[in-house]
């Protein structure tokens, strides 16, 4: 590997947020706080239970961040069999989409220009992680984001009761001015984490993506249907986003709820 490969955008990123989370962590044990006060009692059960908790966290983070978020395949045959083996994928009824990389973008796929590559169920390319959210590791971004929030909130925690407040207060920020700004840093991520996972249990149950909430006005296959083709009632949209069941394509599925449409208009 190349030396300056490690100046890359997604090693600094994760590189940065390996080293704030266990700094965060180790601030959170050297200040006294109840984690240290468990430590010193002996009652290491809770402290080695966060300390899990955060190494969970993380390598959630890193797995989604590294794994490959469902790209679409190119594959090295020629133009025109490709055309027509993708072609033959999609119902006539829906519109066609192409991009630079793929001769016909699946259903719900979108081209990341950040990523250069066009990614399955696209639901938004995540700066923090350095990777697309996609078909492939959104269940594992939900679950991330419930764990990540749980060690936050559990650190706002800590970090709080290490708060002693006295005068002067001169002497009290030399003291703790490094835990405040700990506690203040945790309460705008444990925010940050609390709206993302609200919003992505909402879309999760609704199934559909961010891309397809904030453009539905712009995406044509969603223009032409006055109410999300793709979502099956509560239960089901749950058990296919963690369970891939029950199973099928988006195309298949998006001409299921065409042929119920119209089924439905023409018995009225």
């Amino acid at each position: 590997m190349a030396p300056w490969a490690l100046l890359s955008p997604g090693v600094l990123v994760r590189t940065g947020h390996t080293v704030l989370t266990w700094g965060i962590t180790l601030v959170l044990f050297l200040h006294d706080t109840a984690l240290r006060q468990w430590e010193e009692q002996g009652e290491l059960l809770l402290p080695l239970t966060f300390l899990l908790l955060v190494l969970g966290s993380l390598l959630l983070y890193l797995a989604v961040s590294l794994m490959d978020p469902g790209y679409v395949n190119v594959q090295p045959q020629p133009q025109e069999e490709a055309k027509e083996e993708q072609t033959a994928m999609v119902p006539q009824a829906i519109p066609l989409r192409r991009c630079r990389y793929c001769l016909v973008l699946p259903l719900r796929a979108r081209h990341c220009r950040e990523c250069r590559r066009c990614v399955r169920r696209y639901d938004h390319h995540c700066p923090w992680m350095e990777n697309c959210v996609g078909e492939r590791n959104h269940p594992l971004f939900v679950a991330y984001l419930a764990l990540q929030l749980v060690v936050l909130l559990w650190g706002l925690y800590l970090a709080w009761s290490g708060l002693h407040f006295f005068q002067p207060w001169g002497l009290w920020l030399r003291s703790s001015g490094l835990l405040f700004a700990t506690f203040l840093l945790l309460s705008v991520f444990s925010l940050v984490a609390s709206l993302l996972l609200a919003s992505h249990l909402y879309l999760v149950a609704s199934n559909t993506t961010t891309w397809e909430f904030i453009s539905s006005h712009r995406i044509a296959y969603l223009r032409q249907r006055p109410s999300n083709p793709f979502d099956r009632g509560l239960t089901r949209n749950l058990a296919h986003f963690f369970c891939g069941w029950p199973s099928g394509s988006w195309e298949a599925l998006w001409a299921e709820g065409e042929e119920e449409e119209e089924g439905g208009s023409q018995a009225v």
